[in-house]
């Protein structure tokens, strides 16, 4: 039995553990689990989600679906926990079990996931404006999220600088950890240059040709 088999079904998985299992077309992208499945038609997809829907029930964990023509999106995170857990694992093979009955195959990759980040020295003084603002709610961890899980987050970087020219706001862009290099390079021939990897492979900073700061960001070395 495999290592996440024999854990509590709400402890927490690391990185490693989700990437051990093997899970096919599958990738932990920020904090979740995600596959993309190319289903080619608006029907088929809608078909797998309903087989989706029945599994899900039968095991009282539910994941998050995007269905979009021509493909869909399923992300599993254990919400009651805020982490992967072996029930996401299970869950995960049943779901690409589905697909794979359905004639739908996974995509190469994940999609990636976007946050924002705000540098500021009293994110208790501006967070509540952006959460106003945005629409959003307040995460337990300090981020502001879509209720709807649709648009990116916000989540505040200390900073001790009040410089009126410091750059502020910088994307963070999570990656399947294995489209990182690639990605990179990609940014760098498009005019960008990598100007800190000393905490690869957990983030690398690049800049735009104006000198504007950005992170391409794996699950790796963050457990």
């Amino acid at each position: 039995m495999s290592e996440a088999g024999t854990t509590d079904d709400k402890s927490a998985l690391t990185g490693q553990q989700v990437h051990d299992e093997g899970l096919e077309g599958w990738r932990k992208v920020l904090n979740k689990l995600v596959v993309r499945f190319e289903t080619g038609d608006f029907n088929t997809g809608a078909a797998l989600v309903g087989k989706i829907a029945e599994v899900a029930d039968e095991a009282n964990h539910h994941p998050d679906v995007d269905l979009r023509y021509p493909h869909l999106t399923v992300s599993l995170l254990s919400h009651d926990v805020d982490a992967l857990t072996p029930r996401d694992v299970r869950l995960a093979r049943r779901i690409s079990e589905l697909a794979a009955e359905a004639g739908v195959r996974a995509a190469e990759h994940a999609p990636d996931v976007i946050e924002i980040a705000l540098d500021t020295p009293d994110h208790e003084k501006v967070a509540p404006f952006y959460r106003a603002l945005l629409g959003y709610d307040a995460h337990a961890s300090d981020d502001l999220v879509d209720p709807a899980d649709r648009t990116p987050s916000v989540w505040f970087q200390k900073t001790d600088s009040d410089a009126p020219d410091r750059q502020r706001w910088h994307l963070d862009v999570s990656v399947p950890h294995d489209v990182a290099e690639a990605r990179i390079q990609a940014a760098i021939d498009a005019g960008g240059t990598l100007v800190d990897d000393q905490r690869a492979p957990a983030f690398w900073v690049l800049e735009d040709p104006d000198g504007n700061r950005s992170c391409i960001c794996t699950w790796q070395s963050r457990d």
